[in-house]
C-alpha cells in the first residue's frame, strides 16, 4: 500500500520557513501561525516528509490569514522520512511513525486547543495525516475534516465517520485511486446525517497540495483549487 508515490517530489525542508513561529504544543514541537486570540483553529496532519516542508507551513499561514489560530504539530518527532536514507526505507520508517500514534498525539493537542479555550476545531491531513484526522473525525472531538490525497484510509474507515468531511482526491493516485474516493463518495451519500465534500482533481497526482513545484504556474494553480475547497469547507463548518 505505501508505494513509491508517497515519496515523489519531496519537499526542501528548512526550519526557518513561514511566518509563524514554532513552540511547544500539546506536548509537541508544533508551528504556530495566527492570532492566539481565535476562538477558532485548524489542525494540519503533515505527510511523512513532516512539519518543516515549506508549503505545508505556507498553507498553514494562509490559512491563519483568514483568521484561524493554526497548528501543524510535529508528529514525526524530528524524524521525517528521508527518501535518501537507504537503510530505512518507507515500510521500515513506518513502523516507527504509526498512524496510532499519530492519533494519540492528535487528540492531546486537540484537547490543549480546548483547554486554551478553542470553540471550534477544524483538521487537515496530507497523505499519512488524513488517516489521523479521518481517526478524529470518528469522534466529537472535531467539527470539520478534510483529507488530502489521502494514505491508508479505508472503506471501514469512512462508514465510522461523524464529523462533515471533505475528501479531495487525485486523478493520478496509486494510494488513493479515483475509484476508491468514489467508494467513499458514496458511503457518504449513504450517511445522510455526515455533510460531506467530494471532489476529484483531473491532471494531478498524489501529494499535489503540498508537493508542488513554486515555479510551476499550473501545479500551483491547481494546489491553490484545492486550498480554497479546504478553507470553504473551514468556513462552512468551524464557527
Amino acid at each position: 500500500m505505501s508505494g513509491p508515490q508517497c515519496c515523489e517530489n519531496p519537499p526542501t525542508l528548512s526550519s526557518s520557513s513561514g511566518v509563524g513561529s514554532v513552540l511547544e504544543f500539546g506536548g509537541l514541537k508544533t508551528y504556530v501561525s495566527g492570532s492566539s486570540n481565535s476562538k477558532y483553529a485548524i489542525l494540519l496532519v503533515s505527510d511523512i516528509f513532516g512539519y518543516e516542508a515549506p508549503n505545508l507551513r505556507k498553507l498553514a499561514d494562509k490559512v491563519a490569514a483568514v483568521g484561524y489560530y493554526v497548528v501543524v504539530p510535529d508528529f514525526l518527532y524530528g524524524d521525517p522520512y528521508n527518501p535518501e536514507t537507504t537503510e530505512k526505507p518507507l515500510s521500515i520508517w513506518l513502523q516507527s511513525h504509526g498512524v496510532d500514534k499519530g492519533f494519540e498525539d492528535a487528540k492531546q493537542v486537540v484537547a490543549a486547543l480546548k483547554d486554551k479555550g478553542i470553540s471550534a476545531i477544524g483538521a487537515a491531513g496530507f497523505c499519512w495525516g488524513a488517516k489521523v484526522v479521518v481517526q478524529l473525525a470518528k469522534s466529537d472531538d472535531i467539527q470539520a475534516a478534510v483529507l488530502l490525497h489521502p494514505s491508508f484510509v479505508t472503506v471501514d474507515d469512512i462508514k465510522e465517520v461523524k464529523a462533515p468531511i471533505a475528501i479531495l482526491g487525485a486523478e493520478i493516485d496509486k494510494m488513493s485511486p479515483p475509484e476508491l474516493i468514489k467508494q467513499f463518495e458514496e458511503i457518504l451519500s449513504s450517511k445522510p446525517e455526515v455533510d460531506n465534500f467530494v471532489k476529484i482533481y483531473p491532471g494531478v497526482a498524489h501529494g499535489w497540495t503540498v508537493r508542488y513545484d513554486v515555479e510551476d504556474k499550473k501545479a500551483v494553480e491547481s494546489a491553490e483549487e484545492a486550498h480554497r475547497d479546504m478553507l470553504e469547507w473551514f468556513t462552512k463548518h468551524v464557527k
